[in-house]
């Protein structure tokens, strides 16, 4: 389950990040962002666009409501997820991209050092919202600085959250659009605030949707909790589906392929068949 750990000992970073401070101790170096005209990002619309900006003048874009120099509007929102030298190739690790920020973290010690998967980096603007997913390793968000809303789903309320891939394609929580996802209704809601020092632990398929109520920075720190042999070595964002998910999902899709060449009533009929044999072969007992 989801729990929000309060106390905890994280460095430095919660007392020295400050908006001078984070523009002074990277400078000028070149960050790729998301820019956004609205405040909820879609990902699977792609309704923002990437940017490059020098991170000084970055971080102080962020901080501002409405800016004087912008790309698309003067209320634009800006977004940072750090990603590794080559995004395909390499991950997100604080300590390579923000040497100098990384030595003022402390990472709670809740896994061992071997299970390291990546350290991402975020900064957002104050009211920007990110869609609802999913990550396949377990995750604590760190919230150094700002406030932030996260609403929560469990893994067994997929059905009800209109995937695409690990996405959901229903983007407004608070006010969803019914007659086109009429049974987003059914998905138990979670929700909590976290206030700079909190850190959220997200089980591995536990959706998220994560709202920054404020200005903020935070940092995601993914650990592999399952043997390494279970991942996708070409991940570098930690959501891509274990190996023997993919596998499964691409044999079902050839299954589905081959029952097109039933008549309908039969196709029907079998299909609802496999349906009743995934329930009986894979599904846990208490999630019936």
């Amino acid at each position: 389950m989801p729990v929000v750990l309060k106390g905890m000992e994280l460095g430095t970073c919660t007392t020295k990040w400050t908006i001078d401070y984070l523009s002074q101790a990277e400078g000028s170096k070149e960050v790729k962002i998301h820019v956004s005209a609205v405040p909820q990002m879609d990902f699977l619309s792609k309704n923002f666009v990437y940017r490059t900006l020098p991170f000084d003048v970055f971080v102080q874009r962020a901080a501002e409501v409405k800016h004087k120099e912008y790309f698309i509007s003067e209320d634009e929102k800006y977004y940072l997820r750090s990603v590794g030298e080559d995004a395909r190739k390499d991950i997100a690790d604080i300590r390579k991209q923000f040497p100098s920020l990384a030595e003022d973290v402390q990472i709670p010690e809740y896994f061992e050092k071997d299970q390291f998967f990546s350290s991402v980096f975020r900064i957002s603007s104050a009211g920007l919202q990110l869609w609802t997913h999913y990550d396949v390793m377990d995750n604590f968000l760190i919230q150094v600085t700002g406030k932030k809303r996260v609403v929560l789903y469990s893994p067994r309320d997929a059905p009800y959250l209109y995937l695409s891939g690990t996405k959901s394609e229903v983007l407004d929580v608070d006010n969803p659009d019914l007659e086109k996802y009429p049974l987003f209704l059914k998905a138990k809601r979670y929700q909590c605030f976290l206030e700079a020092g909190d850190v959220l632990f997200i089980p591995a398929l536990w959706f998220h949707n994560v709202i920054s109520e404020e200005f903020g920075v935070a940092l995601n720190v993914f650990w592999k909790h399952l043997p390494a042999e279970y991942y996708d070595k070409s991940d570098t964002y930690g959501n891509k589906d274990p190996t023997a998910a993919s596998r499964a999902i691409q044999i079902l899709d050839r299954a589905l392929k081959t029952l097109e060449e039933l008549p309908e009533e039969y196709r029907d009929f079998y299909a609802r068949r496999m349906v009743l044999r995934i329930k009986e072969k894979a599904y846990r007992d208490d999630y019936r």
